[in-house]
């Protein structure tokens, strides 16, 4: 979050609300990225305390670094996982240092440019391709059969090769009260039968001309970063088109600027310019919703608790509406990669496999009230076991989950496209609006060769 929009929940999706998961935005490029990781790396080794350098000091000492140095109970079941592996055996000892979300990715950057890369380090998900190709990380070797068990979108690839592994994800869903949908007279949508388009807006008109709520929608566009593609790309895909042609992620011509896409910003403008949404959401739209202003909440599980609370079961979470071309939500949240600097990658490697059993996978998942990654985890963690309370949300992402497109050009396209449905929400032309995003991604991908 993520993965995510807003939560309490450390593992959510990027740019929530409380912009939990929001990214450094970043260049592609890689001479930038040097350049600012060159710029950086003094002060940044300072801060590190010299403990940044994977070959410093006694080589079966493995350094581990996270971003959760602000996620109490995720970085105590991380805590965990290492504890338990040093006592397991004694060839190898995992040291953790823990940093906070906001400086993560330019540590991470900086370390690179000197080849000072921890062993181990985690890295949001849509970030591996990137950096997979900058030879920021190295393939997971031996670990086909554990991570077969794996939902497919806790896995990190790039060309063909597994670069980590996550202990969860995170999901969108429309949320609504069913009574709230009963006495409007709208089906409350399932995941074998979200709703259509037409049953989307039906429920919408019904919504305001009810007259009781301030907003019939709140798709949460008060939040910052990361959120804008993983939130609104779905959408735009469920009309047909995409953030770039995956067939070779060369080109974003056709996809992002095409019929199917320019139907997509037209309705985005549209759902705010004719009062069905905020054009910008207040700071906690699940607040709003739990105060009866919003009729249908676009939000994920990590707001479920809270509604849980207040609601009980009156609370329905049912998957995106499908404009044409399926229902989709977004997939990939933190996860766990061996940098390519390592220099005891034995032991690495020996970790991550310890690491991801499934009682870990459960534990962490627990701590940051996420979707588990395994089957065997789910069956163990409250709510998340087969027909439990919040398995909806395991069954949408199971289903439905796209992973942001795998390509070192992503964090260009993520705030290209950011910048252009902003645009458009703002009433710019969306044809106009998404050309030039187009040109621009197709620039920066042609520009680094496309990324061979």
């Amino acid at each position: 979050m993520p993965f995510a929009v807003a939560p309490p929940s450390p593992g959510s999706p990027p740019g929530a609300y409380n912009t939990e998961e929001q990214v450094v935005n970043r260049t592609v490029k890689r001479l930038a990225i040097v350049s600012l990781a060159i710029a950086t790396a003094t002060t940044l080794a300072a801060c590190s305390k010299g403990s940044s350098s994977s070959s410093s000091g006694d080589s079966n000492t493995l350094k581990l670094w996270t971003h959760n140095a602000g996620n109490k109970t995720e970085l105590a079941a991380i805590n965990t996982i290492v504890t338990d592996y040093n006592a397991s055996q004694s060839k190898y000892k995992v040291e953790v240092q823990a940093f906070p979300q906001d400086s993560y990715n330019t540590s991470v950057t900086a370390a690179a440019a000197s080849k000072s890369l921890p062993c181990i380090l985690d890295v949001d998900a849509p970030n591996v391709p990137n950096w997979a190709w900058a030879k920021y990380l190295t393939p997971l070797t031996g670990m086909d059969d554990i991570l077969s068990k794996y939902l497919p979108t806790t896995i990190g690839k790039w060309n063909n090769a597994t670069y980590s592994y996550g202990y969860y994800d995170v999901s969108l869903a429309m949320i609504a009260l069913k009574s709230v949908l009963k006495a409007n007279g709208i089906r409350v949508a399932t995941v074998d039968k979200p709703w259509t388009a037409d049953e989307f807006q039906q429920a919408l008109d019904k919504l305001k001309a009810s007259g009781k709520f301030k907003n019939p929608l709140d798709l949460g566009t008060s939040a910052t970063g990361e959120w804008w593609p993983y939130a609104y790309s779905p959408l735009l895909q469920s009309f047909g088109g995409d953030l770039i042609n995956r067939t070779d992620f060369k080109s974003a011509d056709g996809v992002l600027n095409g019929a199917e896409a320019v139907a997509w910003g037209k309705w985005f403008a549209s759902m705010a310019a004719q009062g069905y949404m905020p054009k910008k959401s207040g700071t906690d739209p699940s607040k709003d919703f739990q105060n009866g202003l919003t009729g249908i909440l676009y939000s994920g599980q990590w707001s479920a608790a809270d509604l849980d609370k207040k609601f009980g079961d009156d609370v329905a979470y049912m998957p995106p509406a499908d404009f044409g071309k399926g229902a989709h939500v977004g997939g990939g949240s933190w996860q766990w990669a061996v940098s390519a600097d390592c220099k005891n990658l034995d032991g690495a490697m020996d970790y991550m496999k310890f690491a991801a059993q499934d009682k870990y996978v459960a534990e962490v998942a627990k701590a940051t009230f996420n979707i588990p990654a395994t089957d065997a985890a789910a069956a163990t963690v409250p709510g998340y076991e087969k027909g439990g309370k919040y398995d909806i949300f395991r069954q949408i992402s199971a289903k439905y989950a796209l992973i942001r497109p795998p390509t070192p050009g992503y964090p260009f396209i993520a705030t290209t496209f950011t910048k252009a449905a902003q645009d458009i929400l703002s009433g710019a032309d969306p044809q106009k609006s998404l050309d030039q995003a187009v040109s621009d991604i197709d620039a920066n991908q042609k520009s680094n060769n496309y990324f061979q």
